[in-house]
């Protein structure tokens, strides 16, 4: 019999508001630097918030960060009020960044990408990338930075190798990435389930894993059946759809109204109904750029906000 809890599932998206960073499901930084630079070329107008008729430096990176469900004020000296300050040499891709251009203080706000650089929307040339140390301009206008979210660094992704002949999986950094054992343990914590019988359903599972207890747990309620072999496959990632049902199930969550619709998600795909249900209980928003990452492998940072969401 599967654990049922009544939870408050309209969990609120935390936006950051000059304390800590965003804590909306994690985007990553080239799911940012790639928005943003979707739009170089975009026109620049004073005053402007359209993005295809025309912006300004602020409403290019309000809209840019909007995309990624995190909130901007409208002006950029309103921007240098929010997120925390970082010093130059500190900058990470997704800082903004502030530039004395008029005289009078803060007038101009872009977007750090990394390797020195930054793009924003300019007056002479509309949505561009620059370089901040530029010594003909832009170096000499810096004002300062804010770190008005934190983005994940999806770079370890996992590696095809081939050697022999023979296709192999590298070894996936768990530093990062959540196996199924962690899942598993995490949650098992959050169910407040009973852990203490280590003696295990799965055929790979020892009794002296840390995880036994809790693959044992979720086990007898049906949250993991394992694989064809019977094994639970501790040590293996796990996928964003994969876990979407798993947590449907443990928490038994229902439909609640209106679900967003992802674009690598099918009618016909077997995560549809799983993902429509965390989806209309705003567990989920997706990763921003209108897919949900069925296949992505869950980081642990990804799996601590969706227990938080579920637990609020």
């Amino acid at each position: 019999m599967k654990k049922r809890w009544l939870l408050p599932v309209f969990a609120s998206f935390m936006i950051f508001t000059g304390v800590g960073a965003n804590n909306a499901e994690a985007a990553t930084v080239a799911d940012l630097t790639n928005t943003a630079k979707d739009y170089i070329g975009a026109p620049y107008k004073f005053g402007g918030t359209n993005i295809s008729t025309g912006v300004d430096c602020s409403a290019y990176t309000q809209f840019v960060f909007s995309k990624l469900d995190i909130s901007l004020d409208r002006t950029s000296r309103a921007q240098y009020q929010q997120g925390t300050s970082v010093s130059k040499n500190e900058l990470e891709a997704g800082d903004l960044v502030f530039f004395n251009t008029s005289g009078s203080g803060i007038s101009h706000v872009g977007i750090y990408i990394g390797s020195g650089k930054f793009i924003s929307a300019t007056p002479s040339s509309g949505v561009r990338i620059d370089k901040i140390h530029d010594p003909y301009y832009w170096g000499s206008r810096y004002v300062g930075a804010k770190r008005v979210a934190e983005f994940t660094t999806d770079t370890k992704e996992e590696v095809k190798v081939v050697a022999k002949g023979e296709v192999k999986n590298a070894e996936i950094d768990f530093s990062y990435y959540a196996s199924r054992g962690e899942v598993a343990l995490q949650l098992s914590k959050v169910l407040g389930l009973d852990t203490s019988d280590t003696n295990s359903l799965f055929l790979d599972v020892k009794y002296t894993s840390k995880y036994a207890g809790a693959a044992t747990a979720l086990g007898k309620i049906g949250i993991f059946s394992g694989d064809g072999n019977g094994k639970f496959n501790l040590n293996s990632p796990i996928t964003r759809g994969q876990l979407a049902k798993v947590l449907v199930e443990a928490f038994d969550l229902k439909q609640q109204g209106n679900a967003e619709n992802f674009s690598d998600i099918s009618a016909s795909h077997w995560t549809k109904d799983y993902v429509s249900i965390l989806s209309s209980n705003k567990i989920t928003n997706g990763k921003g750029n209108g897919t949900f990452g069925v296949n992505d492998k869950v980081t642990l940072k990804h799996l601590d906000v969706f227990l938080d969401r579920l637990t609020q």
